[in-house]
């Protein structure tokens, strides 16, 4: 098991608590409020506010000409993607299913990386495979019967995770000679031109008055999402193993679900535990370190 630093340690508590308890908060304000429009407005004042950090930290903006491309494909896999459909399976999911969902990302890495990166996939990890998809499918299948259901969200939500899996699995293996944040500032950058576009083309009509949770919503991504577990999820991704960066979302989607169910009175089925659990089980199973057997004694002794 690697063995983090102070600093990788108050990083990881404070990602997994902003990014847990955020589930909830966006589906504050994307309630009655055009979900593309909430993502554009969190990004316009999130980005500035991660500039700033770079120029406190006097972190060097750029990037080489030679590295343009390989940033683009990085923002299209971790940024892009994720961020456009996550936000609508926010809308038409609760917050607690988003969140489960949204989090079966390790499980999509831990496959991605055995299938095409080369990354050995050990027999218990199949057993993790196996639970996240029978939780997949009760999440399906309540959805499926629940006439104001939308599987369409699930879908969404699934592909999403899937996108960000193989974005994660790209930048752990960038070799780009310049500091994670300056990756991360200018791919939030390259995010809120195209999620404003994106809004601007899909949802000018339906553009409103944020409400006062709405606002609060958007502060509260711009600040604490944009501005730093972004950053703080690129350095630790890019920096660590990846078990040692990805134990933080064991603990995400347990916290989306349950404040989603203190602060918006999301009712629970039995469903929702079961894939809680579930999920739970198949990311320890896919990121828990094996205990390594003991050496054999060569001694003779």
């Amino acid at each position: 098991m690697h063995k983090l630093t102070s600093t990788q340690w108050t990083l990881l508590v404070l990602l997994t608590l902003v990014w847990g308890i955020n589930w909830p908060i966006m589906k504050l304000g994307v309630t009655g409020f055009p979900p593309l429009t909430f993502r554009s407005l969190c990004l316009w004042l999130g980005t500035p506010v991660l500039g700033l950090a770079l120029l406190a930290m006097k972190v060097p903006f750029r990037i080489p000409r030679a590295h343009w491309r390989e940033l683009l494909v990085l923002a299209v896999f971790n940024m892009f993607i994720w961020h456009a459909l996550i936000i609508i399976a926010v809308q038409s999911l609760s917050s607690g299913r988003a969140a489960i969902l949204g989090y079966t990302m390790p499980m999509f890495s831990a496959l991605l990386g055995a299938w095409f990166f080369g990354d050995q996939l050990a027999k218990r990890s199949w057993a993790g495979v196996a639970a996240a998809s029978l939780g997949v499918v009760l999440l399906l299948w309540h959805e499926l019967s629940n006439l104001s259901g939308r599987p369409t969200g699930v879908l969404l939500a699934l592909v999403a995770a899937s996108t960000w899996a193989l974005g994660t699995q790209m930048l752990r293996r960038t070799r780009m000679p310049v500091p994670t944040l300056a990756i991360s500032f200018w791919m939030t950058l390259m995010t809120t031109g195209v999620m404003t576009v994106l809004a601007l083309v899909l949802e000018s009509d339906q553009w409103v008055a944020p409400t006062p949770s709405n606002g609060f919503a958007i502060v509260f991504n711009a600040v604490l999402v944009f501005g730093f577990a972004h950053a703080a999820w690129f350095y630790l991704a890019r920096s660590l193993p990846p078990v040692a960066s990805t134990l933080s979302v064991m603990l995400i989607p347990v916290l989306g679900v349950f404040s989603g169910a203190v602060w918006l009175e999301e009712v629970l089925h039995w469903q929702d535990w079961a894939a809680v659990a579930l999920m739970v089980a198949s990311i320890a199973c896919v990121l828990w370190p094996q205990k390594k057997p003991d050496k054999l004694d060569t001694t003779g002794a």
